[in-house]
């Protein structure tokens, strides 16, 4: 007879394998595609590529992203907070960590403890950073200034007191962030590129960024020294029209629940908004607003069974989406698809050859930094690396 513990150990295999078995979907980021992407920005520009991670690495996994970048050369990280800081550096004991959100007054303990540096967007951020370090000693930050998005960022008539107080501690960076980069021909690029070169004159010697991935495109004016790409990283296009140079890097399948035939007149889903022209093969797929599938790329008006405009991928075949899109669920039609084809259990692609991640956000009506922060927690993830970097974080 087998011992206790090799029983106990069949038994924690039996509930991985059970626990996969009952995930209702499979999100996949291939970790290659990040560290390919990272590498054609560094092509691009002469400036050091950094890597913005924000939001959980644009919603694929923060810890496995910055692996791979590491692995790829990336010594340089911006995050939202400085709370995501800390756990970057958990995982990267020597990473330069920039905090986008700056700082928050009695938060500073942390920003040394966790060696991160604070992006610092106003005067009172500066005056707080520039006391601390009166007293605690000079400390590395970044000044982010408003060159024209009005969003963060100190105003030019506040540059004679940030000089001021920016003597109390080391300016490692100077930035600004553009409004409009991805439209390469809007004029209020130049403008702020301009203002930026007019910036940073003001503190000679530290380094300059302005521009994040749709910015490097803008070319070789608005690199400066530090480049911040983010979305281009995680494979979706940083402008709102198809086309783009980045390796996709998530794929999205979920369960067939059931296959089922109504009449023609019968009506499909939450409103009866779609109605059968034809006797029709529905399936059921395990996916729905709750998992980042939008609402609004549901059918709302009826009519021809691809009125959405929006497919899935089944075995290779493109099966339209028709009813609305519910908290759990969604609705496409399978008339045209060989009768063996759906069959309960079996996987539809969401993301992946067929349907990119800007598709589902032009059809959505938003854009794909969204499509990918929006993803939910309910997919089984898995991590794909040809380096070996990810042997602890499929779960």
């Amino acid at each position: 007879m087998p011992s206790d513990s090799s029983t106990q150990g069949d038994g924690a295999e039996d509930m991985k394998a059970a626990l996969k078995a009952a995930s209702s979907g499979t999100l996949t980021i291939n970790l290659d595609a990040i560290a390919d992407n990272f590498r054609f920005i560094q092509s691009q520009t002469k400036a050091e590529v950094s890597a913005c991670v924000k939001a959980d690495g644009y919603g694929l996994g923060l810890v496995p992203a910055v692996r791979a970048l590491d692995q790829a050369g990336c010594t340089t990280f911006f995050v939202a907070t400085a709370i995501e800081g800390a756990e970057l550096r958990t995982v990267l004991p020597d990473a330069t960590i920039y905090v986008l959100n700056g700082l928050y007054a009695g938060a500073e303990q942390l920003f040394v403890s966790e060696n991160l540096r604070p992006c610092l967007s106003s005067l009172e951020e500066i005056r707080d950073w520039a006391a601390f370090c009166q007293t605690g000693g000079s400390r590395p930050a970044a000044l982010h200034g408003d060159t024209g998005i009005h969003r963060l960022g100190f105003q030019r008539e506040d540059v004679a007191a940030v000089i001021d107080l920016a003597g109390a501690f080391d300016v490692s960076l100077v930035m600004s962030h553009l409004a409009c980069a991805d439209d390469i021909d809007h004029p209020l690029n130049e403008q702020q590129r301009l203002a930026f070169d007019v910036l940073r004159t003001h503190f000679p010697g530290a380094p300059a960024s302005l521009a994040n991935t749709a910015g490097t495109f803008l070319g070789p004016d608005f690199h400066y020294d530090l480049v911040r790409p983010g979305i281009g990283l995680f494979g979706a296009n940083p402008a709102s029209q198809p086309g783009h140079p980045f390796h996709p890097v998530v794929t999205l399948t979920s369960r067939i629940m059931q296959v089922k035939t109504i009449d023609a007149g019968d009506q499909v889903g939450y409103g009866a908004t779609y109605t059968a022209k034809r006797p029709t093969r529905v399936a059921t797929i395990a996916a729905g607003y709750a998992d980042g599938y939008f609402r609004a790329l549901g059918n709302g008006d009826g009519g021809t069974p691809d009125d959405s405009g929006l497919t899935v991928a089944i075995e290779g075949h493109q099966a339209p989406l028709i009813g609305r899109v519910s908290m759990d669920m969604i609705t496409v039609d399978v008339t045209d698809l060989p009768p063996d084809v759906p069959k309960r259990g079996g996987f539809a692609e969401l993301i992946g050859e067929s349907v990119t991640v800007g598709d589902l956000a032009r059809a959505a009506g938003t854009i794909g930094y969204e499509v990918l922060t929006r993803l939910g927690y309910r997919y089984h993830r898995t991590y794909t690396s040809s380096v070996g970097i990810t042997s602890d974080l499929n779960h």
